[in-house]
């Protein structure tokens, strides 16, 4: 399954409605969350959307990588769609966010909001935890974070 990498400016509008449809029904009616999914940084111009479709055209998995602060970088609206979990994509998928971000933004750090049962999954990325579980809209949470500057 070939990844794709595009700025918001560079995405077609079928494709971000697919992108907003897939995270829409993960996030908002799988997970049962009211909350605006959609937000500012889906369209700022430093947002990297990372995604795949698979043979039908619909979005097997997606990821956002935005700068957060002066120092930090953030990965997030990481979802695998249901038809494709259970296949490796999700590795697949953080391999692609880190090389992007490295590429990108080789010296920043990088953040993200865990739910809290996946702790295990990003730390074998080098992930460490530097939170306590949180409730985010319900589900527990925990922040993680990929300190690059230490590591090199």
């Amino acid at each position: 399954m070939k990844l794709h990498t595009k700025y918001f400016s560079e995405l077609d509008v079928i494709t971000f409605f697919k992108i907003a449809k897939a995270r829409v029904d993960i996030f908002v009616v799988e997970q049962n969350c009211a909350y605006p999914e959609l937000d500012e940084v889906d369209q700022d111009d430093n947002t990297l959307h990372i995604y795949a479709l698979d043979d039908e055209g619909q979005i097997a998995m997606y990821a956002r990588c935005y700068p957060k602060g002066s120092d930090c970088i953030a990965i997030g609206r990481v979802i695998v769609s249901q038809g494709h979990r259970g296949k490796g994509y999700a590795t697949l998928l953080m391999q692609e966010c880190l090389a992007k971000c490295n590429a990108v933004w080789s010296d920043k750090n990088i953040e993200l909001s865990a739910q809290t049962h996946l702790i295990s999954f990003y730390a074998s990325f080098g992930f460490e935890q530097t939170s306590d579980s949180y409730l985010e809209d319900g589900i527990p949470h925990t922040d993680m974070k990929l300190n690059k500057k230490a590591s090199s």
